[in-house]
């Protein structure tokens, strides 16, 4: 993730969002300027903040947009002026569409990644808004769009909200390349052929982006994927569900073929991916001198409600080899685990100890499954053409290394951190890595781990996702069966006695899911009275793109 040789940029403590704050520094224009639907905040967790600083990093002066007005004169959108290389464009976080309406299509009344919880301040769409609104200003300029809202649109997708099938958002938007995933190797490689001279539309080699062609790639049909057009997908339910069981099979694979599909006469590229970040490269990621905190310009501002959620969370790994159906992590952030180094992680927790404001909570150490730290195939060469889903479903791969030592070793030096009371998980475990169906440990130390989670790292409450008690209904959704929560319930009531003490283990459900009916929930209202549970939330489902649930939803 280097720059070219250039001129240094020192890294700022701030990044501009005026013109103001850009002569601040000295500036004419910037190199690169991001549009983003969220309030910046520059933390980790953020995306459009992470993408910031490595770019930053590689040499390049970056401003940032934050939640531009999209119904006045367009002010916020021609202020800075257009960037010396490209447009960078997010929803921010969050898919746009889920952030605004709830599973029955109705508008929300907040919005946690605005200042007060303000709502709509963002487009629907807003990914395909920005973009339409940039290209109409600066047709000249390169327009590169990612994040959650773009990457899990960049083939034929359903859309929920118009009850539709949408072709890729590279079409609708007018983007001139879209970068899917976690994009902090692909956004520089962009950057440096730009600075290099090349056109954007020259750029079809470059890992994990996707592009428009009128022609196929000149890859050889062995190291390409076609898939059914845009066109067909519309004329059959089950041409559209065989190119989700086409593109979700690939992408499952440790090593990845091209993916095209004709959209209008032109064709929609997807190129593979970049290799999972290794140790050092995840490190030099979030190793980048964040600031921790919102933009200045929200000094006078309500809190921003996420960033109070996040602010002393640490992210361990990326990627989550669950497989869920319902779920976009593994389409988004892969499905293999980039764990960041004991070192890197332990060094954050010294930085946010020493923040004034800190109280001694670390609210997370986490990911996208608390416990798959480290956890990768013992041989990958098995994985390079292994199309499973799931390493864990519906039992565990042979191949995979369950071993929590390297998660304890962490946990244990981590609560030694001078400053730090209480570190907490926030984020879900896979309980199906701890015990199996028949009620045996995952593996010599994954009991160990159970005890040392409850004990040391639950503040008062432990939340698991059983998501249903019918077994036919988490079959559909790749989760073991409801008796895999019931063992667990007992070993965490027997931990909680052996050392005295009063916690809950609180289940999250989800309803309305495909092939869920009235008497599967009754069965699960049913069994939650049994059980004497205490629930916080029972979601209703939402198709999102990019998701086999989703797929199911549509074609019935």
């Amino acid at each position: 993730m280097k720059r070219t040789p250039g001129p240094k940029i020192e890294h700022q403590r701030t990044f501009p969002t005026s013109v103001q704050e850009m002569q601040d520094l000295g500036w004419r224009q910037a190199d690169v300027l991001l549009f983003t639907g969220d309030a910046f905040i520059d933390h980790p967790a953020f995306g459009a903040a992470v993408i910031a600083r490595v770019l930053e990093h590689a040499g390049y002066k970056v401003a940032v947009v934050p939640q531009p007005n999209w119904r006045d004169d367009l002010r916020d959108f021609k202020k800075m002026g257009a960037p010396r290389l490209f447009f960078g464009v997010t929803s921010g976080n969050m898919d746009s569409m889920v952030n605004h309406y709830t599973a029955n299509k109705r508008l929300r009344s907040n919005d946690a990644y605005t200042p007060g919880n303000r709502a709509r301040q963002r487009p629907d769409y807003a990914v395909q808004v920005y973009s339409q609104i940039l290209k109409s200003l600066y047709p000249r300029t390169p327009l590169v769009i990612g994040g959650i809202e773009a990457s899990l649109r960049r083939l034929t997708h359903y859309d929920y909200w118009s009850d539709s099938l949408k072709p890729s958002i590279l079409i609708d938007s007018g983007a001139d390349l879209l970068l899917y995933g976690m994009a902090e190797k692909a956004v520089v490689e962009v950057a440096n052929r730009l600075e290099r001279g090349e056109e954007i539309r020259s750029m079809t080699q470059i890992p994990q982006t996707a592009y428009c062609s009128n022609t196929l790639p000149s890859q050889g049909k062995e190291e390409l994927v076609e898939l059914a057009s845009y066109e067909e997908c519309l004329k059959s339910k089950k041409v559209f569900a065989r190119n989700f069981v086409l593109t979700e099979e690939e992408s499952n694979k440790l090593e990845q073929r091209f993916f095209a599909e004709q959209v209008n006469g032109s064709f929609v590229v997807v190129n593979p991916p970049f290799p999972t970040l290794t140790p050092d490269e995840i490190d030099q990621v979030y190793d980048l001198p964040y600031t921790r905190l919102p933009h200045s310009r929200y000094a006078k501002k309500e809190p921003i409600p996420a960033y109070e959620m996040i602010k002393d969370s640490v992210t361990i790994h990326r990627g989550c080899f669950g497989g869920c159906s319902f779920c976009t992590i593994a389409a988004h952030q892969g499905k293999f685990i980039s764990s960041r180094s004991k070192k890197s992680i332990l060094n954050e927790l010294r930085r946010i100890a020493a923040a004034p404001s800190f109280k001694g909570h670390v609210t997370d150490l986490g990911g996208p499954s608390a416990n798959m730290y480290q956890m990768s195939g013992i041989k990958p060469e098995l994985c390079i053409h292994c199309k499973r889903p799931s390493c864990i479903f519906p039992r565990i791969c042979r191949n995979l290394d369950t071993r929590y030592s390297p998660l304890l070793s962490l946990y244990r030096e981590a609560r030694a951190v001078k400053g730090i009371k209480k570190i907490t998980i926030g984020s879900g475990i896979r309980y199906d890595l701890i015990i199996d169906q028949d009620d045996k440990p995952v593996n010599p130390d994954s009991a160990e781990y159970f005890d040392e989670l409850v004990v040391h790292h639950v503040s008062g409450r432990l939340k698991v996702a059983p998501e249903h008690t019918s077994d036919r209904v988490v079959t559909l959704l790749r989760k073991p069966s409801f008796k895999l929560f019931l063992h667990l319930s007992r070993r965490f009531a027997a931990v909680c006695e052996k050392y005295g003490l009063h916690q809950q283990l609180i289940p999250y459900f989800i309803s309305s899911l495909p092939s869920c009916e009235l008497e599967d929930m009754a069965h699960l209202a049913v069994q939650i009275r049994k059980l004497k549970l205490n629930l916080e939330h029972v979601q209703d489902f939402t198709p999102t793109p990019m998701t086999l649930a989703s797929v199911m939803f549509y074609t019935g």
